[in-house]
């Protein structure tokens, strides 16, 4: 057992935190009751100097987890924690819920889109901040398997606070100024096609799947999509004048694809609901040309949020219609990625904004409805991580599997004659 010698003044709150990466316990609240314990301590806040006392419970370092290999088709119930929220206490407990409802895995930041790290992972382009809510990956992965939970580190790519506001040489630029391009008066996109950050995205990528994590997820895989975009200029219009946006985001799977499935680990994409509709402008601003993309992934995850739907096919509030858009935007996926292997495991929405029907109802429908049309799995998302709702819901799908689970073959598209004779005339026509 490790015998440590206090400073003047510490408290023992503060030794528990410092030595929690090497305990096999999950919180520091855990280790500072063992440190008490071991040593007498009772109710003594602080130490004195060169006091010395016995740390329990740590382990031979570096502690080592595998990943889990699963086929990619498998059934993924998930829900999505921040990397603050996974690495506490309550986040703790809101896995082992998860899991006693029916739950079998988790999304959990390893790095978000203002660029902050989850997990100690040492690069120049990393925040300088020392403090990382998940001290040690591997055992946060190990206590995510022994909860039997498919282990799922979400990377936010290329929006990234951190890169563009201290490395700017890094930063989408502006054609006007020559100065960092601003989103809407936010500096807060790097050059998705500039090699260093592409680099830095992959090295952590790998990183966390050498620490046991079951599956990478992308996002923010594109190009920024707001802001004044004629004013934006990016590397690849130098290196590769003839690419256009999709070209960069096809290449840099290309690389990311083959370098993660080496270490064994399942790549999955998000991508904007939308983006199934294939409309050019939207593929002229993000890049995401979800045919492409389809080729070096193995699970596209289409954020299909209904909700964030509104201006579209004439509904007034898109987010009380989730049948509608949730059977349209899968069917679109489905068929724009016929052919590819792909798995569609969609991201569905787990909070109540602009609906006032946001209920445990609301959760079976998305999912059965997804589930109809092409979806294998889902992934809730709840920005706040209160899954309420879904906590509600699991049971009545866990009860009723025939309904809910299991991949269902989206039947084929019955065309009325008169389409058919219509189609028939034009190809006659075209020579087709």
């Amino acid at each position: 057992m490790f015998i440590y010698t206090a400073k003047a003044g510490e408290p023992v709150s503060a030794v528990a935190h410092h030595f929690l990466s090497q305990s096999s316990l999950m919180l520091a609240s855990e280790l500072e009751a063992a440190i008490r314990q071991q040593n007498n301590l009772g109710k003594t806040v602080f130490l004195k100097k060169d006091q010395q006392i016995a740390i329990p419970t740590l382990e031979k370092q570096p502690i080592v987890e595998h990943s889990i290999s699963i086929p990619k088709d498998d059934e993924i119930r998930a829900i999505y924690l921040t990397g603050t929220m996974a690495g506490s206490a309550k986040g703790i407990d809101i896995v082992k819920r998860w899991h006693a409802v029916g739950g079998n895995a988790v999304v959990f930041d390893i790095k978000d889109s203002d660029g902050s790290l989850s997990a100690p992972f040492e690069h120049p382009l990393a925040p300088k901040t020392t403090h990382r809510p998940i001290s040690n990956l591997p055992k946060y992965v190990r206590f995510l398997h022994e909860q039997k939970m498919h282990a799922i580190a979400r990377i936010a790519l290329f929006r990234d606070d951190n890169i563009a506001q201290n490395h700017s040489e890094l930063a989408v630029h502006s054609r006007s100024t020559g100065q960092p391009w601003r989103e809407n008066g936010k500096l807060v996109w790097t050059d998705t096609s500039n090699p260093k950050v592409q680099d830095y995205n992959i090295a952590l990528a790998k990183w966390a799947a050498t620490s046991g994590v079951d599956e990478i997820q992308f996002d923010y895989v594109r190009f920024p999509a707001e802001g004044n975009q004629k004013d934006a200029k990016f590397y690849f219009e130098t290196a590769h004048p003839t690419w256009k946006r999709s070209d960069v985001i096809t290449d840099f799977l290309s690389k990311a694809y083959a370098a993660l499935h080496q270490e064994g680990v399942l790549l999955s994409l998000d991508v904007f609901g939308v983006m199934a509709w294939q409309r050019n402008v939207d593929l002229a601003h993000t890049g995401q040309d979800i045919t492409q993309m389809a080729k070096y992934c193995d699970v596209m995850s289409p954020m299909i949020y209904p909700s964030h739907f509104f201006g579209m096919d004439g509904y007034k509030v898109p987010g009380d219609a989730p049948e509608h858009f949730i059977s349209t935007s899968m069917e679109r996926f489905v068929k724009v990625t016929a052919g590819s292997g792909v798995v569609l495991r969609p991201w569905l929405q787990a909070f109540a904004w602009r609906t006032k029907t946001y209920s445990p109802e609301y959760i079976l429908k998305q999912v059965s409805t997804s589930r109809d049309n092409g979806g294998i799995g889902f992934l809730f998302w709840n920005a706040r991580n209160d899954y309420a709702k879904p906590y509600v819901a699991m049971p009545r799908m866990t009860a009723a599997p025939e309904k809910y689970f299991g991949k269902v073959t989206p039947k084929p598209e019955v065309k009325p004659a008169d389409k058919l004779d219509k189609e028939k005339k034009v190809a006659t026509a075209t020579g087709a």
